[in-house]
């Protein structure tokens, strides 16, 4: 079970959401239909299959917007569900309730239609040592989010940003004036704890990073056949990393190169939304 994230990493993200919603006058559809004091007990159901994740974002949109609504949640993170499935109920005010849906259904939507794409991709693979990872292609403010959802999924991150490892690619290399010199470059300016990783697209640059002894090597865009050879290569003295237009019916190829990882962009950046809707409960 994925640890998580704290709700001083969630709260902010919740309410600038909340607050983009509100705008200027706040909820003018619920505030002129719905009294003050009617109560309302609801449902968030799941309306497809798929793997949960984003829940406790969805509980923050709620207790933000009236901390007397109460939430009794009947499944957590990383829950496969199934279509019909009640995640929680929702009871208290109904202005407060009917104001907060949108949000929290965005995000636990978004987030659970992450995990659940991770999960097809694991699923995929399952078998061989390769583990999916994201990357960096993630919505602006959300990556903390997005992140945290494909380890939901079953997956794992690549680097949050771009101060917490060095990863050389084409254009680094082109503006460096050669391989050799953007690796020694980079080793000079970075501290000890810090791992390198060169980007390569053919097995010719990939014996050149060998030379050069990085951490890990991505192979960008080769074929499984090129890519077992470039595992064969490497023999364990780099990480292999395998990118470039890998999905579900892809990666299985890719995986059984011998990989080590296999990362995969559109997990974050395009993941269709798991549809999940908020339902009056009798």
């Amino acid at each position: 079970m994925t640890p998580p994230l704290p709700a001083l990493m969630i709260e902010p993200l919740v309410r600038a959401a909340l607050l983009e919603d509100l705008g200027r006058a706040g909820d003018l559809t619920t505030d002129a239909i719905v009294p003050a004091a009617l109560r309302a007990r609801t449902v968030l159901r799941a309306r497809r299959p798929g793997v949960l994740a984003g829940l406790d974002f969805a509980v923050a949109a709620f207790r933000l917007i009236d901390p007397a609504i109460t939430i009794a949640t009947a499944r957590h993170d990383g829950a496969k569900l199934a279509r019909g499935d009640v995640i929680a109920e929702i009871e208290g005010p109904a202005r407060g309730i009917l104001t907060a849906e949108r949000t929290a259904l965005n995000f636990m939507g978004h987030l659970s239609g992450i995990a659940s794409a991770t999960r097809g991709v694991v699923d995929a693979i399952a078998g061989h040592r390769a583990q999916v990872v994201c990357t960096r292609k993630t919505l602006p403010g959300l990556r903390i989010a997005q992140k945290y959802a494909v380890r939901v999924g079953g997956g794992a991150n690549h680097r949050f940003g771009l101060d917490d490892a060095v990863l050389i690619k084409d254009n680094h290399v082109a503006i460096a004036g050669g391989v050799a010199e953007a690796v020694a470059r980079a080793r000079a300016g970075v501290g000890h704890m810090v791992k390198i990783e060169l980007e390569v697209d053919t097995l010719d640059q990939l014996r050149t990073a060998l030379d050069l002894r990085v951490d890990a090597i991505l192979l960008d865009n080769m074929s499984p056949e090129t890519m077992t050879e470039a595992v064969r290569m490497v023999d364990g003295r780099a990480l292999t990393e395998a990118s470039g237009g890998i999905t579900p019916a892809t990666a299985p190829a890719v995986a059984a190169s011998g990989v080590d990882l296999i990362s995969i962009g559109w997990l974050t950046h395009s993941a269709q939304v798991l549809d999940i809707g908020l339902d009056h409960a009798a």
